[in-house]
């Protein structure tokens, strides 16, 4: 094993004396080329091109003499210092940081960022930091090759957000550009960068000095915060979920606060997540599937519903996206879902969704008939059914007499293979 292994952070700034001092006295010196060709390298010492951080941790392990890791940024913020650490490589460091990218991305665009998501892309799995981006008004991406600014605006399609886009931060060809996502989908941009990603209720930057300017987006203010992240306190007056229907603006017929709140139990949904809420009605899944995270598609055959779930959404502080049509032909140009609530159409909509392969499908029946048959579509589908009958009974608490009665059977479908 290294007898010391050290961890420098690299903006592009020059190098602190304990860098510079670390690297003096490396055997073992591994960074990317650009790290490599820093004239503070030792001549003798030998060089491993940093391609899998994994890799270089076993011949790192294997080293007798002093180790150095170059990285770019702050390798203790989605960097290398988690890797080097892990229990098979047994690598104890020290580490010198260096400003993160993210901050000196922020820095450039003149904005505050503890207000922001903050996401790792890569092609594997570029569709949940796209969902992110949906579901949140300030968003920063860390790309990867094949997971970049062009791919972050195809997979969002139709959904309008503003991009600044920063490539190799601290060097001579450092290069900031902000534009909408229509247009990044047109360029080559160079790998890896940092995107901020702006909508809805975020605060669009004013361009850098020298930045390459696109179209630009309107600046509303917004609420400060005492955590890091999206607040969990905004809107301030708001606190619980499976709110009364009356707070979304009424029209969830057939549906009690108590059903809405079993199916999101059911549900589940989460950060990353893209929800397809289909019949959506007041909009009030919607809404808290939305204020947990998730990236949520509110989909009604009737405009007024649509428009309601939008009123909602504005009111609650949250992003989700409105679609206005009949399902399930309406389902087929939707991106593919994490989970699903269907609100109406029964076993052919349940049926077409199952075809799309969510994790999980919720949706409730009037009768027992009804009930068989969507059981029925989603155990053909591949999924696991549960099946519960809930009553509930509202009172009337200034006499104690009943004042209103739903019952519901409850279905939700957990999928058994991919």
């Amino acid at each position: 094993m290294a007898d010391r292994v050290t961890v420098i952070g690299w903006d592009g700034s020059p190098l602190s004396d304990a860098a510079r001092s670390a690297l003096a006295a490396a055997t073992l010196v591994a960074g990317a080329a650009h790290h490599l060709a820093l004239p503070e390298l030792p001549p003798t010492a030998e060089r491993v091109r940093l391609g899998s951080v994994d890799l270089a941790a076993r011949r790192i392990a294997q080293h007798r003499g002093s180790a150095v890791v170059l990285a770019d940024g702050d390798p203790g913020f989605f960097g290398v210092v988690r890797t080097l650490r892990a229990p098979e490589h047994g690598l104890e460091v020290e580490v010198v940081p260096a400003v993160s990218s993210v901050a000196t991305a922020f820095a450039r665009a003149g904005m505050p960022w503890d207000d922001a998501q903050i996401v790792v892309a890569h092609a594997r799995d570029l569709r949940r930091a796209v969902n992110v981006c949906r579901a949140h008004p300030k968003v920063a991406v860390l790309t990867s090759p094949g997971a970049g600014p062009a791919e972050l605006a195809l997979l969002l399609g139709d959904v309008h957000r503003t991009f600044v886009i920063c490539e190799e931060l601290g060097t001579a060809r450092e290069r900031v550009t902000v534009l909408t996502s229509d247009k990044a989908a047109d360029h080559t941009w160079r790998d890896p960068n940092v995107v901020i990603v702006i909508g809805g209720s975020g605060a669009a930057p004013s361009p850098p000095q020298g930045a390459v300017q696109g179209s630009g987006h309107p600046r509303p203010r917004t609420p400060g915060g005492w955590i890091a992240g999206r607040d969990p306190g905004y809107p301030p007056a708001l606190r619980g979920w499976a709110l009364p229907t009356d707070a979304y603006g009424g029209g969830g017929e057939g549906e009690s606060t108590e059903l809405r709140a079993a199916q999101l139990a059911r549900l589940g949904p989460r950060v990353g997540d893209l929800v397809w809420d289909i019949g959506s009605g007041s909009g009030a899944l919607s809404v808290e599937a939305a204020r947990f995270g998730a990236a949520v598609l509110a989909v009604d055959r009737d405009a007024d519903a649509c428009g309601r779930t939008a009123a909602a959404a504005r009111r609650y502080g949250v992003q989700l996206q409105v679609v206005h049509g009949i399902a399930p032909q309406v389902l087929e140009d939707l991106p593919e879902p994490d989970v699903v609530r269907v609100g109406g159409g029964g076993a052919p909509v349940v049926r077409a969704c199952a075809a799309r392969r969510p994790e999980r499908i919720v949706t409730h029946a009037a009768t027992r008939d009804e009930a068989e048959a969507v059981g029925r579509a989603l155990a053909e589908g591949g999924y696991a059914v549960e099946c519960a009958l809930l009553q509930s009974v509202e009172l009337d608490t200034t006499a104690w007499v009943e004042r209103e009665r739903a019952v519901a059977f409850l279905l939700s479908g957990r999928r058994t293979h991919p």
